[in-house]
Parts: C-alpha cells; structure tokens; sequence
C-alpha cells in the first residue's frame, strides 16, 4: 500500500488539534489503498501545542513531529514537514480545518488517476474576512502575476495534495527567504484546482495580522519578481527627463524675461517629492540587498530541538 502524509504547521494551537485529529479520521478512512502518518510542525509555540502532539503520539504511531527551537515561520514549518514526510503523497494543510478535509476524498480521486501531480484548492469567497483585508489580498494576486511568472493563483490556498515528485522538486528548492505559494507555482507539474468556500476556524485564533501579511506579500513580490527594481530605475530616469526639460525651460525663461525669484513653495514640493522617489528607489534597493544577504549566510531555514 502506498504512504500518505498529512503535513500540519501548529503555532499555538493547542485547541485545535484535538478537533483536527478528531475531524480527519472520519475521512481518511474513504481514502482507499492508502496508509497515513501525520507529520505536526511545532513552531515554537509558547503553549502546549507540543504537549497535545506527544499525547497523540503516544496513542497512534502514525503521528510524527518535530518541534523547533523558536518561532521560525509557517514557511519553515511546511518545508521541515515536507522533509520529514516519508509518503508517496503529500497533503500540506492548516490545523485550524480551514482547509476542508472532506475535499480530501475529490483531491485522491484526481491524483490517484495519475493525471495530476498536484491538486489544489483556492477559496472563491473571503466571508469572515475584514473588508480591507480582502482588498489588498485580491489586489496583491492581481500585482505578483503581472510581476512575476510564477502562477499564482487568486484565493490560493496550501491545502494540497502532491506526488512525490512534486515534493522532491520543492524540497531542491533550499532558499532561507521562502514563499510556498510561489513556489508552488514556479516548480509547475499539472495541478488540478478545486474550489470551496471561506470555512471559519474550529478553535483559537488566527496569527495573521494585517501588518504580517502585509510583508509575507513583500517577501512574495521579492522573490519571485524584480519588477520593482526595473520600477525603480525607470522612476529615476523619467525624474531626470523632466528635470532636463526643466532646466532647458527656466534658462530659456531667464534668456527672454529676465531671472525673476518666483515659486518657492512649489520649488520645496518638488524637492521634498523628488526626494521621497530616492528613498523609495533605495529602499527597493535595500530589500532586496537584505534578502540577498540573508541567502549568502546560509542559515538553516529551521532548528530542531525535538522530534519523533
């Protein structure tokens, strides 16, 4: 019989894994010709998420975790999870039960043909969510695919289920500045998309704030686009342009008028506008000079400190 493996992420969520526990074995079982081990990320939490894991692990073999040394990110999490999985297939998802598990019986159907190497899910409505938050979330899928050519999809979620080729092709991928959903796309293989509607969490509470996905959707534009840098340079260029034009203009003026002091309010707008642009172009210059030089450390993306 071929392996499955469940890979969860868990950040202080020590409520809702019994509820996930409890919820996916009533659908597992559907799923035939498969054997399952669930592979729990501990990601520093400061409650008793690793308490929970361990006393499920002491009641089913097939439960797996490994347990880091401090908070290292839901990035490092699916990627420790993904190298700690042993299965033929791979189902990345969220502990909360966002990610549906009845869909979980559809997703088999469709990589067991052997058609796909990966089906996916995406939610088509973001009920629950804050207003604004859905905004910038849909506007920020609209910018990374015009920036990048990674397919990412709008409403992408890392609920999946991939071959282990797929997974193998992620896993080659040993950058420290992760972005999965780019990843995801940028490896490629035939995916299949299922859709479903916003589910609310079973228990706790979410660990994304608005500033938080605010630079998750920076490190996503980051890395895999440099578009903004071209934007950059292209800004500086049209500001030297006009600023040419300007100059040609004023000395000319001067030539047939005469040199008349006007206009110093609207002089100081201009500095203060132009000087801003510079800061922009150098902070985009600076981002990207940061994540280069987190690569070339060549940290670990994570750090043990239990695992079973």
């Amino acid at each position: 019989m071929k392996l499955c493996s469940f890979v969860v992420p868990c950040y202080n969520e020590e409520e809702a894994i019994p509820f996930y526990y409890e919820e996916m074995q009533k659908y597992i079982t559907k799923l035939e010709g498969l054997e399952f081990e669930f592979v729990f990320i501990d990601d520093g939490s400061k409650d008793k998420t690793l308490e929970v894991i361990q006393g499920l692990r002491k009641k089913d073999d097939r439960v797996h975790y490994v347990s880091f040394s401090r908070n290292f990110g839901k990035e490092a999490g699916l990627y420790a999870g993904l190298q700690k999985a042993k299965g033929d297939y791979v189902v990345t998802m969220d502990v909360d039960l966002q990610d549906p598990p009845f869909m979980l019986e559809e997703m088999y159907s469709y990589i067991k043909s052997g058609e796909y190497d990966c089906v996916a899910t995406r939610r088509v409505s973001r009920k629950g969510e804050p207003p604004i938050r859905s905004f910038f979330a849909r506007k920020f899928y609209k910018i990374i695919n015009k920036m990048s050519d990674a397919d990412i999809v709008d409403g992408a979620r890392d609920y999946r289920f991939m071959s282990r080729k797929m997974v193998d092709a992620i896993l080659s991928m040993k950058e420290y500045n992760r972005f999965s959903k780019g990843i995801f796309g940028w490896v490629g293989f035939k995916t299949k998309w299922l859709e479903f509607e916003n589910v609310e969490r079973v228990a706790g509470e979410t660990k994304w704030s608005f500033f938080k996905l605010f630079l998750y959707a920076i490190d996503g534009i980051v890395a895999f686009s440099t578009v903004p840098l071209v934007f950059a340079a292209v800004t500086g260029l049209a500001f030297c342009i006009v600023a040419f034009i300007m100059v040609v203009v004023i000395v000319a003026r001067a030539l047939m008028f005469g040199d008349r002091v006007a206009g110093w309010p609207s002089l100081a707008c201009i500095i203060v506008f132009t000087s801003g642009i510079q800061m922009l172009g150098i902070g985009t210059i600076g981002i990207y000079l940061d994540k280069t030089y987190m690569e070339t450390k060549d940290r670990p993306i994570y750090i043990t400190r239990l695992e079973e």
